[in-house]
């Protein structure tokens, strides 16, 4: 029995439609799913400032660390589709509660690891806890709240994800002055049992009854083929574009997800119903979740080298600097300023705004580099209030165009989507700046594949300077990139969301 059959009601009066009471405990629902969420999406950050010890303690190499930090990503990426829809299948608060306990099991191991194999492993499982976490409590947020808060709950939501990606940085660099490594796995130990309490004793069951049953070779086919093309868009900056490394796995994503598409039109209870691609709205929706994490992840990811190649900052310190971007969204979306300014204005126009702001705080923090730290915080300022304008929209636009029953399938998509987005992001944009910065190095310098190779191979200061100013020149052109994608995103998935309420 769903939680909606649970709580539901007749209202008074002859004739009148069923009427669906608010749960009294909605709101502290969704602070416990937000502080699951929180620290799922930590994990995809924090680990970057342990790199240093895990080099020095576990003797980890490059290879070995973009393993360990790609393991996460990698399986989560890989089972979000898989992860909604068992949510609607088997029942929201079960997969929820199952998610956070994969989620604590892995992070214990990931704290205990002795060596790199052991916390890539680890990390792989706490990705599996995080692919469940993931969908399922946007999908929680679908069931207990109603049409009319639902926005801001929603809003809410996205705020936290925010919060997560930004927080990791500073938090895993407070953690490491005192502690040892592992610590920043412990962190999760807490969060999980509060939450496991939580949801048990708090949130109600939900799932689709007419669900049908699984799909296991739809799932299978979505998990090796996503995890295949996101395996080949990491690898793209480190490999090359042409390289076998990326063309090998990226063709065989496309073929096994080509083949996953021909089996759900044909399977009588298909995982992810293929009709929904036929929805304008959310064809613009989606397209405004790959467009808004490009520009987003791959600007941050250039941000943070700026910060600490260019201008000098510790690791810590660069994570400090960029807070006002994640609190300006958590601020605008707690307060509900950001809900209030988006029921003015309608979803296309609350997304075309909101990716125009973002483009330019972009704009800004790229061409505005020798006016210290006060230009910097206006281009966080106003990335943050386009954040918080557009996400919330967005993610709005992709579930209501996926029938409530199916809320965890909706949820996996928008999960998906985002993955994709960020990978997307950070090797593109990567790549973009790579191009440049080799490009414009100086003759002693060429050849050099980054700022601290290139710098050890010059002699005067002249060419250490000229090595700096390539550098930055690369970073502008990849964040004006990310800016420009940003923006025409925003336009299309204004224009398309506009088409479709009209149509």
């Amino acid at each position: 029995m769903t939680a909606v059959s649970d709580i539901a009601e007749t209202a008074a009066g002859a004739g009148a439609a069923p009427r669906l009471p608010r749960l009294p405990t909605r709101w502290l629902i969704l602070a416990v799913i937000c502080l699951a969420q929180l620290a799922v999406l930590l994990d995809n950050t924090i680990l970057n400032v342990a790199i240093p010890s895990l080099t020095r303690d576990l003797g980890a190499t490059n290879a070995d660390i973009q393993w360990v930090i790609n393991a996460y990503s990698l399986v989560q990426a890989g089972l979000l589709l898989a992860s909604g829809s068992a949510a609607d299948r088997y029942g929201r608060r079960k997969l929820l509660l199952a998610g956070l306990a994969l989620f604590g099991l892995g992070s214990l191991a990931a704290a205990l690891s002795q060596s790199t194999a052991q916390l890539t492993a680890a990390r792989g499982g706490m990705g599996v806890g995080g692919a469940l976490l993931l969908t399922t409590t946007l999908a929680v947020v679908m069931q207990v709240f109603d049409a009319e808060e639902r926005p801001r709950a929603i809003g809410i939501w996205s705020a936290v994800s925010a919060l997560g990606f930004a927080a990791g940085p500073p938090i895993g660099g407070i953690m490491l002055a005192h502690f040892w490594w592992g610590s920043i796995f412990l962190l999760n130990i807490p969060v999980v049992v509060i939450g496991l309490i939580a949801v048990r004793i708090l949130v109600p069951e939900s799932k689709n009854p007419g669900g049908g049953p699984p799909d296991l070779l739809g799932a299978l086919l979505s998990a090796a083929g996503m995890t295949a093309l996101v395996y080949a868009i990491i690898q793209m900056p480190e490999s090359g574009w042409s390289s076998a490394e990326v063309l090998l796995p990226a063709a065989a994503g496309a073929a096994i997800l080509a083949a996953f598409a021909l089996w759900e039109q044909h399977t009588r209870h298909p995982m992810l119903d293929l009709h929904f691609f036929r929805d304008r709205r959310f064809v613009g929706a989606v397209s405004g979740v790959v467009l808004i994490t490009f520009g987003s992840a791959g600007v941050l990811f250039l941000l943070t080298q700026q910060l600490q190649f260019v201008r000098g900052y510790t690791p810590l310190e660069t994570g400090l600097r960029m807070a006002p971007f994640a609190l300006t969204i958590v601020a605008l979306n707690f307060s509900g300023v950001a809900f209030r300014m988006g029921a003015r204005l309608g979803r296309p126009a609350s997304i075309a705004a909101g990716m125009a702001l973002l483009a330019g705080g972009f704009t800004v923090v790229a061409c505005l580099t020798d006016s210290g730290y006060g230009s910097l915080l206006l281009g966080l300022l106003l990335m943050g209030t386009g954040c918080a304008l557009a996400n919330p929209a967005i993610v709005e636009a992709v579930m209501s165009a996926i029938p409530e029953d199916k809320a965890g399938a909706g949820a996996g998509i928008d999960g998906t989507m985002t993955e994709v987005g960020t990978s997307l992001g950070v090797a593109v944009l990567g790549a973009v700046m790579n191009s440049r910065f080799t490009t414009l190095l100086p003759a002693t310098a060429t050849g050099a594949a980054s700022l601290p190779a290139a710098q050890s191979a010059t002699h005067t200061p002249a060419d250490r300077a000229a090595v700096l100013d390539a550098f930055t020149s690369a970073i502008q052109t990849s964040q004006l990139a990310g800016a420009t994608a940003v923006l025409a995103g925003g336009c299309i998935t204004a224009l398309l969301l506009r088409r479709a309420e009209r149509g």
